[in-house]
Parts: C-alpha cells; sequence; structure tokens
C-alpha cells in the first residue's frame, strides 16, 4: 500500500484548513502524492464546500483520495470561528500535531507537514517549546542542536543558526560546536532529502562586510572561520564567511546548495522575498521527514477564501519527494 503523508491541520481558526483543501483541490495538477489532514473535519467543512471523507485509517485514506479529502479527525476544537484562535483550537491544534507525528514515527504514513500554529496560543496551553520544529525534534529523540530548520524554494536554501532569539543575544549564543553541528546536519539532510551528493554549504557572516577582517567584529575569525575549517577537514564544502549583503544574488546562489545565516531575519528575508508564496520549512537532522510551508496562521484573511495554497502544495510535493528519496536510498 501507497503510505500517504500526514497534514496536521494547524490552529483550526487559522488558514490551514483552507490550505490544506485547495491543496487537495490541486493535487492532479500539482502531481501530488497521497496524503490526508489530521485535525478538526469542521475546520474545513467551515471554509470549504469540497468533498471530504472521515477516515479511520491508512489504507481507508489512501482508497479515498481520489475522490475526496481525508481527514483523520480530531473533534475537539471547540466552536470554530476563522480568524477568532482560542484555547480549544490550541489544544486541537497540538492533538492534531501529536497524532500525525505518530503517524508518521510509526510508519504508517510516509511524512509530516506541518500546518500553521499559533504559538501564543499555544504557550496559554502550557506549550513550552519554541516551535513545532523542536517539539516534532523531541518526539523523535533528536537534541535540538541536531535538529536544523531549512527554508526552502527554487532557488534558494537557508539555514538560521540562531532562530527565535533577541538579536542582541545570537553573538553569545553562536559557538564553533554549534556551527559545526549546524554545518554536519545540513550537509546531512541536502544529500537525504534532496538527493545531492556533494552539498556546498556557503556560511553568512555575523557583522556587516564579514566583520571587514576583524576591524567591525570579530566573530568572523573567532567562531566561523575556525568552524568553516574543522567541517573542511571532515570532507564537507563549506566556505565563507561572506558578506551577507552580496550572498543572495542570483551569481552567488549559484555556487552553493544552502546558505547558513547566524540569526533568523538574515535567513528568512531574502527566502521570503524571493519564494513568499511558495516557501518551504523542512526539518533536517530528524528520522522522518517533516515539511511545512513558511508562513502563519494568518488569522485576519482566514475563513475568507483569500489564502493562497502555494506554500502548502511546495510542502507536500517537497515531503513525499524527499520520502520517495529515503525510501529507495535504503531498499
Amino acid at each position: 500500500m501507497i503510505r500517504p503523508l500526514a497534514i496536521s491541520m494547524g490552529d483550526p481558526a487559522g488558514i490551514g484548513p483552507e490550505i490544506i483543501a485547495k491543496a487537495w483541490a490541486a493535487r492532479a495538477d500539482a502531481g501530488l502524492p497521497p496524503f490526508l489532514a489530521v485535525g478538526d473535519a469542521r475546520a474545513i467543512e467551515r471554509v470549504w464546500s469540497g468533498p471530504t471523507v472521515r477516515v479511520s485509517d491508512m489504507a481507508a485514506a489512501v482508497a479515498a483520495f481520489d475522490q475526496a479529502l481525508p481527514i483523520l479527525s480530531v473533534d475537539d476544537g471547540g466552536e470554530i470561528r476563522p480568524g477568532q484562535p482560542d484555547v480549544e483550537g490550541a489544544r486541537c491544534a497540538l492533538h492534531a500535531l501529536e497524532l500525525a507525528v505518530g503517524l508518521v514515527r510509526s510508519e504508517a504514513a510516509s511524512a509530516l507537514v506541518t500546518g500553521p500554529v499559533s504559538k501564543a496560543q499555544l504557550y496559554g496551553i502550557g506549550f513550552s517549546h519554541p516551535g513545532q520544529t523542536e517539539f516534532v525534534a523531541e518526539r523523535c529523540g533528536v537534541a535540538g542542536e541536531n535538529a536544523v530548520m531549512m527554508l526552502a524554494g527554487p532557488s534558494l536554501r537557508v539555514v538560521p543558526i540562531t532562530t527565535h532569539v533577541p538579536l542582541a543575544a545570537v553573538s553569545g549564543l553562536l559557538s564553533i560546536d554549534l556551527l559545526v553541528a549546524k554545518g554536519r546536519a545540513t550537509a546531512r539532510g541536502l544529500c537525504k532529502n534532496f538527493g545531492i551528493r556533494t552539498p556546498r554549504l556557503a556560511f553568512a557572516g555575523l557583522n556587516p562586510h564579514a566583520g571587514e577582517s576583524g576591524a567591525i567584529g570579530r566573530e568572523e575569525i573567532e567562531l566561523i572561520e575556525p568552524a568553516i575549517a574543522q567541517l573542511r577537514a571532515e570532507g564537507i564544502d563549506a566556505t565563507g564567511p561572506f558578506a551577507a549583503d552580496t550572498l543572495f544574488h542570483p551569481r552567488a546562489r549559484a555556487a552553493y546548495d544552502a546558505a547558513l545565516c547566524c540569526y533568523h531575519d538574515q535567513a528568512l528575508v531574502p527566502i521570503k522575498t524571493l519564494h513568499f508564496d511558495e516557501g518551504v520549512n523542512i526539518t533536517l537532522g530528524l528520522p522522518i521527514v517533516r515539511t511545512s510551508p513558511d508562513h502563519g496562521t494568518a488569522f485576519g484573511i482566514a475563513g475568507q477564501d483569500r489564502a493562497h495554497p502555494g506554500a502548502m502544495i511546495a510542502a507536500i510535493a517537497m515531503a513525499g519527494d524527499a520520502a520517495r528519496r529515503r525510501a529507495e536510498a535504503a531498499a
């Protein structure tokens, strides 16, 4: 049996239900593999009039996929009000995520795609992780430093070495060990998930002009250059540090397979500028495949039939491709 992808619906008040439904509607044109939604079925039925079917196992999901969007329903979302998140919806989103992770970990599903959640709402119910990436990594038994968040689009892949931390804290959080760990995980992930046999990594400098040989910062000399040297000694094609303002034009992008950036916005500004509607968050370093659209819940447009499904379609396609490559390598 073909193992479908499991897509956690995210916050039922956000655009997750709508973009999953629209992705199913585009399944043939986009060449998407079979998938099922995990979450409160009412959230999709509230914003979409297309065919749905509630299923209880993976075989039923695959059998129904051509005719209707299969949903493994988690019926605890409270009153579904698009654009109006609440505690019940957060609990439902977390339950759906937990169930979807379990389906993939048990190999009932081939890959995990996560819909957008509201971290503010999740924190209100005791969620203690910085985001879904860290939650999935923990459930997979992977240490946080070995799980790498990569944002990928058609012409650019970026890895933020630090993520949701104050900008003033970034320098103190960087270390040679952290940079090397992220570089190793990125290289392995590019090989396993994207089929790139000899990945090329480019490191961005932390400071303007990559520190200008120490004139405006020494992090490049004391941290990034030694990390690159260690990675190269291990046989990984790592280069840099490069000035971030010249790292993302077309000629520069042609010279690497992924850019590793020191802080969140250094990585996310270029990827969202180039690929806002098709950017994918893929977690490297996990025993499972996990992707997510690179955008949030967009509560402001939820329920208005205005959400663009491009990033969700890209996330499903990337997850399916990565799962296939892993299966072929294991065969």
